[in-house]
C-alpha cells in the first residue's frame, strides 16, 4: 500500500478540516459502538454527506465499530453495519469478534480492519487476523520501529500505526480499571480515565499512570507503506487541522516546521514522547507531576508585584490569549485569560517575541513563585490560522440514478421507476401549451433535493394533451421517491449450531483452576478439578508439570509475548507438544498462529465473548470452549450460557486492571534486578498492587473479583477459579476454594459489574 495519513473526526467539521489539510483517509464513529462514545460522532445523514464528499476528493473513510457488544445489541449492530454498506464506507474497524463475523457473513463487501483494541503486538497476531479475513491490522502503540517493520514485511497485510495523540498506560483493549471502578468501560467507549488520577506510591503523591502524548514527528518518515494514524476523535476541528497540516508537511517536505510545532502545542499538548518507537526508557514516558493540557512554554516567572507577573516571552502574545502556569505542589496548571498586559510602562494589546512583559493576574489567583513555568495554552492568532473548506449541506450525498416514466390519461397521472408505480387521480382540461406541461413535468422530477436519488432518463407521455398542475406533479414525485426509499429488511443474524466441541466427557459442573504460581496448588486434592490451567512464560520450567496429572493440564499462552521472546516461546510450545500436552488456552489472537493443528484450544476472557456471534466465531476458529468476560453483567452471561454449554464462567480472580509495558519501578532499567516485585498503591482510600515482572507492569485491586454468591444462576458446565498475579499461599488457596465452591465470597472481594451492569 501507499503511505497513508489517517486523521480522526469526532464530528463532520473535523472531517472537513482533515481533508482540507491533506489527510488521505479519515476515521470516524457512529452514534453506537464507537470507542469514543463521548465524541459528537456522525449521524446517518452526516455519514452520507461526508463519505460522498471524501470520495469526491478521492479520500477514504473508515468507520469505527470498535467496542464490545452484548447479546441484546446484535440487531442494532446489524443496523450500523447496514448503514456503512449503504453509504460505501471503505472499511470498518472492529474489536468484537462477533461484529467481525457479522461483517463476513452479512456484509462481505465491507473491508475489515482489526482495531488496536485487539492488542495485536506481534507478527503472529497479524498473521492470524489476515488468515481470518482482515485486510488491515491496527498495531498496539507499544511497538518499536523494528517490530513494526518486521510485521509489515512478513505479514502481507496492511499495517496501521499510531503516530500522534493521547496514550493509555495499559495496552488498548486490556484495561479494566475504569470499568471496575466506575462502571464506565473502556471496551465500550466510555472510559473515565482513572489513569490520569493522583495516587499515593510509597510516601509520595504522584501520577504514576498518566502518560505523555505520542508524537513521532520526523520519525514518521521511517514508516513507509503503512497507514499513519493520528489519535483525537474527541478533539475539535482546529486541533485536527493543525495536526494533519503538521504531518502532511513533514511527509511532503521531509522537514519539521518549528512554527507549526508551536501552533500545535498551543492548541493542545501534554509533554511529548515517542513511547517505545526507539526503545526509550520505560519510565520517561509518564508525566508523574502534572496532568492535562499545558501548551507552549514561553518563559519562566522572573518577578511578581502588584498582581502581575513579569518574564521575557519567547513568543508573541495577544490580549485574550490563554495562559497557564505550573504551580509547585499542584497537579494541574493554573490557567487564565490574558486581560491586561504591559511592555515597559505602557499597556499593549500585543507583545512581540523577546520582549519583557508584565501580565495582569486575575483576582484571587493562587500562590505563584519566581521560576514557575509559563505556557501559552490558547492563541487567538493560531485559532484563526486554520481556515478550511466545507461544502454546503445537501450538495454531497450518495445518490441513485433513476429513470422515470410519467404518463397522463383521463383518470389521472402516473409515475413509474424501478417497477414501482404511483398515481394521482384527477380530471384534466386540455392544455393550451402542451410543451409547457412537458417542461413543467421534467422540472418537477429534477427536484430531488436532499433525497438519495438523481434523475436519469425522463419520459413523458400525454397523448390527449391534458394540462396537469405543477402542484400535482410535485406531489407525484414525492410519492414516488417515498416508495423507492423504502429499504429492504436487514439481513437476519447469521446462525450456526453452537456445537460443543470439547473432547472431555462427563456431566455436571466441572471446576477449573488457572494459576501462574503452580507451587500454590501443592497439597490440593486435584481429583476435585477437571483441569489445571498453568500460565506459561518463555522461561517456564517444564519439570514443574511432573507434579500434576498430565490429563488434567491445560497450558495457557501468555497475554503478551513480544517478538524478542517469540522464538523461545515457540521452542517451549514444541517441547510441550512433543511431551504429550495437547490442551491449550489462548488469551490473545496471536495464539491462533502458534498452536499445532489438532490442539484442544480454549479461549480466555481477554478474547472477549459478550455475544453469541463472538462465541460462534471462536468455535468456527477451532475453540473447544470460551471463557466469558469478567466485566460482563449477570443478565448477559445468562443469555450466553443458555445458548451453549461451550462457555466457562470465571468465579474468582485478581483481574489485571492495567497490563502495561511502562515500568512502575522507581529506578532506571540499567539498575533493575529483573526479579518479580510488587508495589502498594493507594487512591482515595482504595488500595491496589502494581506487579512488575518480565519488564511489564500489571495493576490489580486489593479486592479480588468474586461471583460465588451467584453460583445458582450459572447453569453452565465450567466454572473457574484463578490464582494469578498476587502471591498466594497454599493455605489461602485451599480456604478460598472451599468458600467459593460453597457459594461464599471470601472477605474483601467485589462483584464489579455483575449485578449493576456497565456502560
Amino acid at each position: 500500500m501507499n503511505t497513508e495519513l489517517l486523521a480522526p473526526a469526532g464530528d463532520i467539521e473535523a472531517g472537513y478540516a482533515a481533508i482540507h489539510y491533506g489527510a488521505d483517509a479519515v476515521y470516524l464513529g457512529l452514534p453506537s459502538f464507537s470507542a469514543r462514545a463521548e465524541a459528537v460522532n456522525f449521524s446517518e445523514s452526516e455519514l452520507d454527506m461526508f463519505v460522498a464528499y471524501a470520495h469526491s476528493k478521492k479520500r477514504k473513510v473508515y468507520v469505527t465499530l470498535n467496542t464490545l457488544i452484548q447479546e441484546a445489541e446484535l440487531t442494532h449492530a446489524l443496523e450500523m453495519l447496514d448503514m456503512c454498506q449503504r453509504y460505501d464506507v471503505d472499511a470498518v474497524i472492529v474489536q468484537d469478534l462477533g461484529v467481525a463475523r457479522l461483517v463476513q457473513k452479512c456484509f462481505p463487501a465491507l473491508a475489515l480492519h482489526a482495531s488496536t483494541q485487539l492488542a495485536v503486538h506481534n507478527l503472529e497476531g497479524a498473521l492470524a487476523l489476515k488468515k481470518m479475513g482482515f485486510s488491515r491490522v491496527v498495531l498496539a502503540r507499544e511497538l518499536s520501529f523494528q517490530e513494526i517493520k518486521n510485521i509489515q514485511e512478513k505479514a502481507d497485510v496492511e499495517v496501521e500505526v499510531f503516530i500522534h495523540g493521547a496514550l493509555c498506560y495499559s495496552y488498548s483493549g486490556l484495561c479494566f480499571f475504569s470499568s471496575f471502578e466506575t462502571g464506565r468501560s473502556a471496551n465500550r467507549g466510555k472510559c473515565a480515565y482513572p489513569c490520569r488520577g493522583l495516587f499515593d506510591v510509597g510516601n509520595k503523591s504522584m501520577h504514576p499512570f498518566s502518560m505523555k502524548d505520542l508524537a513521532l514527528e520526523k520519525d514518521v518518515l521511517k514508516l513507509k507503506g503503512v497507514s499513519l494514524k493520528i489519535e483525537g476523535r474527541k478533539k475539535n476541528a482546529l486541533y485536527v487541522a493543525a495536526v494533519v497540516d503538521y504531518y502532511r508537511r513533514i511527509l511532503d517536505t521531509g522537514r519539521v516546521d518549528v512554527g507549526l510545532t508551536d501552533n500545535l502545542k498551543q492548541i493542545f499538548a501534554r509533554p511529548w514522547t515517542k513511547l517505545y518507537f526507539k526503545n526509550e526508557d520505560r519510565h520517561a514516558v509518564v508525566d508523574t507531576e502534572f496532568v492535562g493540557h499545558r501548551g507552549l512554554k514561553i518563559g519562566t516567572v522572573e518577578k511578581i508585584s502588584n498582581r502581575t507577573i513579569g518574564f521575557k516571552t519567547t513568543h508573541a502574545l495577544e490580549k485574550f490569549d490563554g495562559i497557564q502556569i505550573d504551580l509547585k505542589g499542584q497537579e494541574k496548571p493554573f490557567g487564565f485569560s490574558l486581560q491586561g498586559m504591559k511592555v515597559g510602562a505602557r499597556s499593549v494589546f500585543t507583545a512581540a517575541a523577546g520582549q519583557m512583559v508584565e501580565l495582569e493576574l486575575p483576582p484571587h489567583h493562587p500562590f505563584i513563585q519566581v521560576g514557575d513555568v509559563v505556557y501559552l495554552a490558547s492563541s487567538t492568532r493560531v485559532k484563526n490560522a486554520y481556515p478550511y473548506e466545507a461544502p454546503k449541506k445537501g450538495v454531497f450525498k450518495k445518490r441513485q440514478r433513476i429513470d422515470v416514466r410519467v404518463w397522463v390519461d383521463e383518470k389521472g397521472v402516473y409515475a413509474e421507476s424501478n417497477n414501482q408505480i404511483v398515481s394521482s387521480a384527477g380530471q384534466w382540461v386540455k392544455a393550451q401549451q402542451v410543451e409547457k406541461v412537458k417542461e413543467g413535468a421534467l422540472k418537477a422530477f429534477q427536484k430531488m433535493g436532499e433525497t438519495a436519488f438523481e434523475l436519469g432518463r425522463f419520459q413523458f407521455e400525454n397523448p390527449q394533451a391534458f394540462f396537469v398542475p405543477i402542484s400535482v406533479l410535485n406531489e407525484l414525485r414525492r410519492s414516488l421517491l417515498t416508495v423507492l426509499d423504502t429499504r429492504a429488511d436487514l439481513p437476519a443474524l447469521p446462525r450456526t449450531e453452537l456445537v460443543y466441541k470439547s473432547r472431555r466427557q462427563g456431566n455436571g459442573t466441572q471446576w477449573i483452576i488457572q494459576t501462574d504460581q503452580p507451587a500454590c496448588l501443592s497439597g490440593l486434592d486435584l481429583t476435585n478439578f477437571a483441569e489445571i490451567c498453568l500460565v506459561l512464560t518463555p522461561d517456564f520450567d517444564l519439570d514443574i508439570l511432573k507434579a500434576f496429572p498430565k490429563e488434567k493440564i491445560r497450558l495457557v499462552l501468555p497475554l503478551i509475548i513480544r517478538q524478542a521472546q517469540m522464538k523461545k516461546m515457540k521452542v517451549l510450545l514444541d517441547k510441550c507438544w512433543q511431551s504429550g500436552f495437547k490442551k491449550f488456552e489462548i488469551k490473545n489472537i496471536y495464539g491462533l498462529s502458534l498452536l499445532p493443528k489438532g490442539a484442544d484450544m480454549a479461549f480466555d476472557y481477554t478474547l472477549y465473548a459478550l455475544n453469541t456471534q463472538a462465541i460462534e466465531q471462536a468455535l468456527e476458529w477451532g475453540a473447544s470452549r470460551v471463557t466469558l468476560s469478567v466485566e460482563d453483567s449477570l443478565t448477559n452471561m445468562q443469555a450466553l450460557i443458555k445458548a451453549t454449554p461451550a462457555v466457562c464462567v470465571p468465579i474468582y480472580q485478581d483481574v489485571p486492571l492495567f497490563t502495561s509495558e511502562t515500568c512502575i519501578r522507581p529506578h532506571a532499567c540499567a539498575d533493575c534486578s529483573k526479579k518479580p516485585a510488587i508495589f502498594p498503591i493507594k487512591q482515595k482510600g482504595k488500595k491496589y498492587w502494581a506487579v512488575s515482572q518480565n519488564c511489564q507492569t500489571v495493576v490489580i485491586s486489593d479486592q479480588p473479583v468474586c461471583f460465588a454468591m451467584h453460583l445458582k444462576d450459572f447453569h453452565t458446565r465450567f466454572l473457574r477459579i484463578d490464582f494469578c498475579y498476587r502471591p498466594y499461599t497454599t493455605a489461602q488457596v485451599q480456604q478460598i476454594i472451599q468458600e467459593v465452591r460453597q457459594g461464599i465470597c471470601p472477605e474483601n472481594t467485589v462483584s464489579v459489574n455483575l449485578e449493576k451492569g456497565f456502560l
